[in-house]
């Protein structure tokens, strides 16, 4: 017994890189499907046929179809391959760390209109899954609840510089940032209005400016 030899963990970079390759021809795939034929329309099949790969693939890479919905909104929002909470993002230290609210504001405007670049379509495609499916309910809600936290922590923030408007709570200032961050205003203005995503950061940001910083202040 004790001339046995243990055995190595097996590691192939090449496996690896291959399974990393089809989990990314997958999500890609489902991508389209989703943003082409909504929640509801869009089949594993579909996905896997699309992705040129096995339905049982499909699940073994990524799990069933909330589950990749969900992979989905989370990357969008992260900016990465990765579902990290948006609370994770690397956005956030730069925002904290950023000397005054207008460089506050400017940072955190051209975040949320690089991430509804990528979010706003899927977003569409959850809005009608959440009414239909309880999985997907639950995620609208987390991510909305989510995002009012994180508006608080930044109302917190912007508040701390002592260069907002009097009279201004914690609770209004979360409440505009909130609503004006939402990915239904960038669809009105982007995708209904035809403004270019850069017009909507720099007014984002200018209207933020005006509406919370004291006007001596900006």
């Amino acid at each position: 017994m004790g001339n046995e030899v243990k055995r190595r963990p097996y590691h192939s970079p090449r496996r690896t890189a291959a399974a990393a390759a089809t989990t990314e021809a997958i999500l890609t795939a489902a991508r389209s499907e989703f943003l082409r034929k909504g929640y509801t329309a869009t089949t594993i099949a579909g996905i896997a046929q699309a992705a040129n790969v096995a339905v049982d693939t499909v699940y073994a890479s990524v799990g069933r179809k909330p589950a990749l919905f969900r992979h989905l909104i989370e990357t969008a929002i992260a900016g990465q391959d990765q579902d990290v909470p948006v609370a994770d993002g690397d956005y956030l230290p730069q925002i904290r760390s950023a000397p005054t609210a207008s460089d506050k504001i400017e940072l955190y405007a051209s975040t949320i209109a690089a991430i509804h670049q990528r979010l706003a379509p899927l977003f569409l495609a959850l809005r009608e899954a959440a009414t239909a499916n309880p999985e997907l309910g639950e995620l609208w809600s987390q991510v909305a609840d989510r995002r009012a936290r994180d508006m608080r922590t930044l109302a917190a923030d912007l508040a701390a510089t002592g260069e907002l408007r009097a009279g201004l709570t914690l609770d209004e200032i979360a409440d505009v940032l909130w609503s004006m961050n939402a990915a239904e205003y960038y669809i009105l203005l982007v995708h209904d209005r035809g403004w270019t995503p850069q017009r909507f950061e720099h007014w984002l940001a200018e209207a933020w400016r005006r509406l919370l910083i004291a006007p001596s202040d900006r």
